[in-house]
């Protein structure tokens, strides 16, 4: 009864082009759908970027980079129709939308994430000012829609972030992580967790997830795998 009269009063809306879809659940237009960027194969063996050609393990930004996460996937590549679709899931309150990202993202690599065998999800924390003023972490309700569907927990309390950064968009790699230093910092890993996966909404240069995989590995931790919804091109 609950979900039928959320579904009459909140009619569910494509989160790309915002049509009533006719369900109750979030799912994007055909029409739509055809146009979003899944990320395609051959991937990044290291960070799950798209590359050119079969025989390329790695994209340029991996080559120039070392990445100290085990290995990452994203959903969709960081183009203007994402970019308008993560923008209202963050600034406009659609939090509804994170169970239509997991959703894609099980879908998707369901058996990858499976094979990891991870422990838990640990989402990228904000600050608590600006918790405060968005009212959610979108990175949380994303671990934790994903972790319903693979049954995983979701750890929160392992690190926090205690400086209240500038957005990481408006920078380029050398501020972005000069940015992020001492922005975040290590709680005990009281429940002794071995593997786990770290949960972002943008991936850009890897910076941040860069960061959380170190504080991460200076425990018990020694795999860090990272699931963003969408990933940029990097430098």
């Amino acid at each position: 009864m609950k979900e039928y009269l959320l579904a009459v009063f909140y009619p569910a809306r494509c989160p790309v082009c915002e049509r009533l879809t006719g369900g109750r659940r979030i799912r994007c237009c055909p029409i739509c759908e055809e146009k979003l960027p899944y990320i395609p194969e051959p991937r990044c063996l290291k960070c799950g970027k798209a590359v050119t050609a079969e025989e390329t393990e790695y994209c340029m930004d991996c080559t120039k980079q070392q990445h100290v996460f085990t290995r990452g996937i994203a959903l969709w590549s960081f183009d203007l129709s994402v970019r308008r679709v993560v923008y209202r899931f963050k600034y406009k309150n659609r939090r509804e939308y994170a169970e239509y990202f997991a959703r894609e993202i099980v879908r998707r690599y369901g058996r990858q994430i499976k094979s990891w065998n991870a422990d838990a999800l640990v989402p990228v924390p904000i600050h608590r000012k600006r918790y405060k003023k968005r009212g959610f972490n979108q990175a949380e309700l994303l671990a934790k829609e994903i972790g319903r569907y693979m049954k995983l927990e979701v750890h929160t309390e392992i690190i926090s972030r205690i400086r209240n950064t500038r957005p990481q968009k408006e920078l380029n790699n050398k501020e972005r992580q000069k940015n992020l230093k001492s922005a975040f910092k290590i709680n005990q890993n009281s429940v002794k967790l071995k593997k786990v996966i770290v949960v972002d909404d943008i991936y850009t240069t890897g910076a941040t997830v860069d960061v959380m995989t170190e504080l991460l590995l200076q425990t018990e931790i020694t795999h860090v795998y990272v699931i963003t919804l969408c990933i940029g091109r990097g430098y």
